[in-house]
């Protein structure tokens, strides 16, 4: 792997960390006690610093370990969570993607760039340099471990947090016996390091009478200072290690050092004790002797291998923590490099291009093979459009993302506009799980941050207002994800105020959007709103009242072949709700002819076809009826022939293809039915692209060029609505 490719991965999983960063900081904002958030916030931004140093990002680095070491004080307990650090973090998270976008640019940061780093250190510093008020986890740690020890040995243990080594002794009985002087080894310690305080334990000694000469009963407390590590210092007493029994524990500064290397062990799946004795804090002959221990245990009494270490005392509590938590990060790490690998976007698209030209050249073969009429050849087609159609749904698969990462940016979104409102709003977020095409989902979340900050805006009231009206003081907007009838909808929901119809009315009159004598439904009053220029806002403020972005949301929603529709009731609140095709690159279709055209309609909004009957197609020249009875049920429909002034005269014998789409149904007669078909949909040009009730094209096996239908304008051309409805409710 190059060093560009090695760079671009670690650009894409650092904007990944902080991510996840960014909502984890959210949820610690409400619940400050999250310890598997903090530590995922320090993995992060250790990880993002850690990595950076192999590309020798040196402002990155430097930035991100000052970061750093405040989040070490959160995660020990020395500095307390609270909404101002969070909204430090978050704005720290900012920075340091700031930073990553740099990287990206091959850019490197200017005087401004550097201004808002000191500024931020500066802030972060005021951290660093408090007091802390709470008790350091590294104490709680030494209190564990002490409650397991005699009164004694506790306050011997005590001494773990100044910068000796403690060692504690308890020479075996027949130490004397086996030619060994204890106090050799005493004089020993002093070669590779000074003893800086030592008691004689006097526990172990019998009465006077009871006391055999022979016998070693001493034991000792020793406050050891030296540079050498736990594996020397244990080597000392190699020759007495069977008989006695030694723990060996680090001077505090160790444990942070014995924690940091693990942190920094690659992600090779090893087991605790492994982790332990690689990062020094455990050695193999201690490894060894509680690994035994534990053998000798009852299997419904055997405690995990860390327990035993740290009832032995040879291991620290938080030093066991951190290999866990090791362990945990390397197993996640592995789940997910096994089951996902990354893609260039870039090479996704061009794979679905190609399975669209396999599918065109398919039906290519097929007209072909029919035409032939030889059976063998048509068999095989067939075959090979089995196995074509499997691998259009598996390359489809790999484009569908959940909208979930897509919702959970919006917690941040809410947060910081819900401070700058000055209102309490919390944010439901249902469906995150819902997959559609990554291309809706990239194209989807500039039209959906508009709608929140709307809903927050404009429906959503202040608590005093909400406390008046009988509500609760803060607001609730929803985010909502499902599918339905082969389309996906987003619903946007607030529990506000709701629209005010006769004010938008009003406005429209007053712009000249409609007339004093227009009757129209609620759902069209509403709908005005997305006209251009609209508002009805009574001050202009950084979030809205100029009438901008209303009418941009619909067409971007248009552009998806999408519809948005409005749904609100007076002080209840409001929903948005958005239906979206769940890809916009392969579908199955349904072939019609209208004169001498093919028409493609989307398979999944095909309920039934029936003919249009002789009465009913002389009722529409007749009355201008455009509408039949289908089974007690009103259907309007549309002519496609009228519709695209299609020249000489129908067929005797016409077709409806009855549609559903939401909880609207339109028919549309044509000519002839074909049959099913897959679809690749091709865009239009821009001399086309503002056509009404086209959303695309395609080409036929033939090579003749097919247009795909969009019926949701064929909807809004049919003028259904609750009033049609009534006006015909009475047809036979």
């Amino acid at each position: 792997m190059s060093l560009d490719e090695s760079l671009q991965i670690y650009i894409m999983e650092s904007r990944d960390l902080l991510e996840q960063m960014e909502e984890a900081l959210l949820t610690l904002e409400q619940n400050p006690q999250d310890e598997e958030k903090i530590n995922a916030i320090f993995r992060a931004a250790h990880t993002i610093k850690g990595s950076a140093g192999l590309f020798g990002l040196d402002f990155i680095i430097s930035f991100t370990h000052v970061a750093e070491s405040v989040l070490h004080k959160v995660r020990n307990g020395e500095i307390t969570i609270d909404e101002s650090l969070v909204a430090l973090l978050l704005e720290v998270g900012d920075f340091i993607g700031k930073l990553i976008d740099h990287v990206a640019e091959s850019k490197t940061p200017d005087a401004d760039t550097q201004a808002v780093s000191d500024a931020l250190i500066s802030r972060l510093n005021v951290y660093l340099s408090a007091e802390s008020d709470m008790v350091p986890a590294a104490e709680h740690a030494a209190t564990e471990v002490a409650a397991m020890t005699t009164v004694d040995e506790a306050e011997s243990i005590e001494r773990v947090e100044t910068d000796c080594w403690h060692v504690s002794l308890r020479f075996g009985v027949n130490t004397f016996r086996s030619g060994m002087d204890p106090f050799s080894f005493i004089r020993y310690m002093k070669t590779i390091g000074t003893i800086a305080h030592l008691e004689t334990m006097q526990q172990g000694f019998p009465a006077l009478e009871e006391m055999d000469a022979e016998s070693c009963y001493l034991g000792f407390e020793i406050s050891y200072q030296t540079d050498a590590d736990k594996l020397a210092i244990e080597s000392i007493f190699d020759f007495v290690r069977d008989d006695c029994e030694i723990h060996i524990l680090p001077p505090h500064s160790k444990i942070s050092h014995y924690i940091d290397l693990i942190e920094k062990l690659s992600n090779e799946d090893l087991k605790l004790g492994e982790i332990l004795v690689k990062c020094g804090t455990l050695t193999p002959n201690e490894l060894e002797s509680s690994l035994q221990q534990q053998a000798t245990q009852q299997a419904m009494d055997k405690e995990p291998i860390g327990q035993t270490l740290v009832n032995q005392h040879m291991v620290q509590p938080d030093v066991v923590n951190a290999a866990l938590e090791k362990q945990k990060q390397v197993k996640e790490t592995k789940n997910s490099e096994s089951n996902f690998i990354r893609i260039d976007a870039n090479k996704l698209d061009e794979l679905i291009n190609l399975v669209g030209e396999l599918i065109i050249a398919g039906a290519g073969a097929t007209l072909v093979a029919n035409k032939t009429a030889n059976s063998e050849m048509t068999e095989a087609t067939s075959t090979i459009s089995t196995l074509v159609e499997q691998v259009r749904d598996s390359a489809l698969a790999l484009r569908m993302v959940q909208i979930g990462s897509t919702f959970s940016r919006f917690n941040r979104v809410v947060r910081d506009v819900s401070k700058e409102l000055g209102k309490e709003i919390r944010l439901e977020i249902s469906g995150e799980e819902t997959e559609l095409d990554k291309t809706v989902v990239e194209k989807i979340s500039d039209p959906l941050t508009h709608l929140v900050r709307n809903s927050m805006d404009h429906g959503i009231e202040s608590a005093e207002a909400r406390l008046a009206k009988g509500k609760s003081a803060y607001g609730t907007l929803k985010l909502n994800a499902f599918h339905d009838s082969g389309s996906i909808v987003i619903e946007v929901s607030d529990d506000g105020a709701g629209l005010n119809r006769d004010k938008i009315l009003a406005k429209a009159i007053e712009k000249g959007l409609v007339s004093a004598e227009q009757s129209l439904s609620d759902g069209d009053i509403y709908n005005l709103i997305f006209e251009a220029g609209f508002s009805t806002a009574d001050a202009v403020s950084n979030l809205s009242g100029r009438g901008v972005g209303m009418d941009v949301v619909r067409r971007n929603i248009q552009a998806l072949r999408g519809t948005i529709n409005i749904q609100s009731q007076p002080g209840l609140g409001t929903t948005m709700r958005i239906r979206l095709p769940l890809t916009l690159a392969i579908i199955d279709g349904f072939l019609v002819n209208v004169a001498e055209s093919a028409y493609v309609i989307p398979l999944d909004m095909v309920v039934e076809c029936i003919e249009l009957s002789t009465a009913d197609y002389e009722a529409s020249i007749s009355d201008q009826r455009d509408f039949i009875n289908l089974r007690g049920e009103v259907l309007p429909y549309l002519k496609l022939r009228d519709e695209f002034e299609c020249k000489g005269a129908p067929p005797a014998r016409q077709n409806i293809v009855v549609l559903q789409y939401a909880e609207q149904k339109i028919g549309l007669v044509v000519d002839k039915l074909i049959g099913e078909f897959q679809t690749v949909i091709k865009p239009l040009g821009k001399m086309f692209e503002h056509v009404k009730g086209i959303g695309g094209f395609t080409i036929l096996g033939s090579g003749s060029v097919a247009l795909v239908l969009d019926v949701p304008r064929m909807m809004q051309l049919a003028n259904i609505g609750k009033n049609k409805e009534q006006e015909v409710v009475g047809v036979n």
